[in-house]
């Protein structure tokens, strides 16, 4: 495994915390960089890497690379190792690999990932971003075969001044075709129309020319960006944020009725209050304390908007749910049309 490393192992001692190879170069670095003269040995230091993990053991790589002094121009320099590591780095490649493959596929966090190679927190951090940034996002094809993608807003950090707000792209093409799981494309600082529209139009035509479909929240700014970049692509609400509409609408319906009824907003012991959490619940979920509580709520008379708000609600998260339904494409259609045409989406009547 190593020889793809231009290492080769002379040692090994295995500790019950870490397992550590000693290796040196496999190829001899004779000739002086300055002048081409055949430089003379002198001596040898150890570079140490951390490398793949033994099973779960943090392994290292102690290198023992020859020192040459030219016996022409008096340069000094030593084995090239730029094969196993890059320069000044802790890992080795095949670490970095792996560290990039467990965070990017199997959802490692990188302090786990740092704990499993016995390296501190940033040298794994710088490594998978360095990696990732050449592996993945400066992949010239990574955009090829992109016809659907979804945009939407991202709070990168809740905490300190200013806006730590970012534009998030995925490629929801896989989804669509039922082959895979969704992709992310790219993040941009800032969340407003400019922000998209300006990464639109930093891609090529040809990409731009290949989108068929752009999901997205009900902001605006990225429907009016869609537009103007986008022509030919239809624009969609995502069923995430149609059944958090739904959702609102829902509440909205419980309000106005226990105002309505009562007088005064929703207090302790108050049925509609206290049925609350149970409504935003889905109906499949719901306990026997929790199905009762809601047909008490439901058989008084004044509530029957309620009970049809609800049940509507329940559709359309059975719709979100299995949306190759005919009754969930239905449902979430007509909702993503009255958001589009600015009408406010009325549960009631959508039976």
């Amino acid at each position: 495994m190593l020889d793809a490393l231009g290492l080769v192992v002379t040692g090994q001692l295995i500790r019950r915390d870490q397992a550590i190879l000693e290796c040196r170069v496999a190829e001899d670095d004779p000739w002086c960089r300055g002048c081409g003269g055949q430089g003379v040995p002198r001596g040898t230091v150890i570079r140490k890497l951390a490398h793949l993990p033994l099973g779960w053991r943090p392994t290292a790589l102690w290198v023992r690379v020859r020192r040459y002094r030219c016996a022409d121009c008096a340069r000094v320099w030593r084995q090239d190792t730029s094969q196993a590591a890059a320069p000044r780095a802790k890992l080795s490649r095949h670490a970095v690999l792996w560290a990039l493959k467990s965070v990017v596929i199997d959802r490692m966090s990188i302090a786990r990932v740092a704990a499993a190679l016995a390296a501190s927190w940033h040298t794994v951090n710088d490594a998978v971003l360095t990696a990732g940034r050449q592996l993945l996002i400066e992949d010239p094809t990574r955009f090829d075969g992109v016809k659907v993608i979804g945009v939407d807003e991202h709070c990168w950090r809740h905490t300190g001044k200013g806006s730590h707000y970012v534009t998030v792209v995925i490629d929801l093409t896989p989804v669509r075709a039922g082959i895979g799981p969704a992709r992310l494309l790219d993040m941009v600082p800032g969340r407003s129309k400019a922000v998209f529209k300006t990464w639109l139009d930093a891609q090529t035509q040809g990409f731009r020319e290949g989108i068929e479909v752009v999901a997205m929240d009900g902001f605006s700014g990225f429907k009016t960006a869609t537009s103007e970049e986008l022509p030919e692509a239809v624009a969609v609400m995502d069923p995430f944020h149609v059944v958090a509409l739904a959702g609102d609408a829902l509440d909205q319906a419980r309000q106005r009725v226990q105002r309505e009824t009562t007088g005064h907003r929703g207090r302790s012991g108050d049925p509609l209050y206290g049925a609350r959490r149970t409504l935003r619940t889905g109906a499949d979920l719901l306990t026997d304390p929790q199905d009762r509580k809601l047909t008490a709520v439901f058989a008084a008379d004044e509530h029957v908007e309620v009970e049809a708000s609800w049940r509507i609600y329940q559709k359309i998260v059975a719709a979100y749910r299995c949306p190759s339904k005919p009754m969930g494409k239905q449902i979430l259609t007509e909702v993503i049309r009255s958001l589009r045409r600015g009408i406010p989406v009325k549960l009631v009547e959508l039976k």
